[in-house]
């Protein structure tokens, strides 16, 4: 039986602007696919996980999400709970308002270009991240998680409709400095090695951005069996409007109230509930109690469908 696609869709992705672009790129998906493509769309939160999971076991070699960071998000979490002889390969098609995964991946802008390379580029592995809190919730990271002035960054965002894009995480940026600037203190361990800081914000990155541009992380790299690490100690709000434009350029490294590195094993605990968000789904809100946290990399759990890094060639 020749291998079959399964197209995983969100149409409400980039604030609902997304189902317009899909039905563009059905012609060329069903082309390509000659045939052997079936689609499926979302129609309530987690549902991506719940489908990706019955791929599997309905026999597809390959799973496409279709959409923006939290679609990957979902469909990725299906995947990674099958073992990993089971699991399909992972194609992207970016339609959200940040696409920072399929930025970290390599593939393009375009999703004419990307639909092409999700079904028929060979894959290549790439490493993920697996968090835990203090209730045993388990949730596995493509890209980035961020706890704190971030993951309300995120919360915000997802309260402003009417804009999107880059836009819509700057507007909420502006916002989270102007009423939620707080630094809970954090006891940390890092691969072994403790330390203790009052920090407005902690992301942890697969990838290099977040929102769209903000470089957070701009030494990562989503297959090269690490995770990198921002943490911002505290900042008054006219030094953060800075901070957020060396961000947006990759260029906060040599901040004094900056801290950055690598690992592969991370815990926290923290003296105040958490906010926190995961590949820009929130994890835990304003009425969520999370002070503890468990961060590991899992390396080369996916296989994507993606184009080779730089410098290499493809399988």
């Amino acid at each position: 039986m020749p291998d079959k696609t399964l197209v995983i869709l969100n149409p409400n992705a980039d604030v609902g602007h997304a189902w317009r672009r899909i039905a563009d790129l059905r012609p060329l998906a069903e082309e390509l696919a000659d045939g052997r493509l079936d689609w499926a769309g979302t129609v309530y939160p987690t549902h991506a996980t719940r489908l990706a999971m019955q791929a599997a076991e309905q026999g597809y070699r390959r799973v496409i999400a279709v959409g923006g960071d939290g679609t990957v998000h979902e469909v990725a979490n299906g995947l990674l709970h099958l073992p990993p002889e089971a699991r399909p390969v992972l194609g992207v098609v970016p339609l959200g308002s940040g696409n920072d995964f399929a930025h970290a991946i390599g593939l393009p802008a375009d999703p004419h270009k990307a639909l092409e390379i999700a079904l028929t580029a060979p894959p290549r592995p790439v490493d993920v991240m697996r968090a835990e809190d203090e209730h045993g919730r388990v949730e596995f990271v493509d890209n980035t998680l961020g706890i704190g002035f971030d993951a309300i960054v995120t919360i915000r965002s997802h309260q402003l409709p009417v804009v999107r894009g880059f836009a819509m995480y700057l507007t909420a940026v502006l916002q989270t400095i102007a009423f939620d600037l707080h630094a809970p203190h954090f006891r940390l361990e890092i691969d072994g090695q403790p330390r203790e800081r009052d920090l407005l914000m902690l992301v942890i990155g697969n990838g290099p951005r977040e929102g769209g541009g903000f470089l957070t992380t701009p030494a990562a790299r989503p297959d090269d069996g690490q995770l990198n690490y921002l943490a911002v100690g505290r900042v008054p709000r006219l030094g953060m409007l800075g901070l957020v434009t060396k961000v947006m350029h990759g260029t906060h490294g040599s901040h004094p109230a900056v801290e950055m590195g690598e690992f592969h094993t991370l815990t926290l605990d923290a003296d105040r509930s958490l906010q926190i968000h995961m590949d820009g789904e929130i994890f835990a809100d304003f009425d969520t109690h999370v002070h503890h946290l468990k961060v590991e990399v899992v390396p080369q759990a996916l296989r994507v469908a993606a184009p080779p890094p730089d410098g290499a060639s493809p399988e």
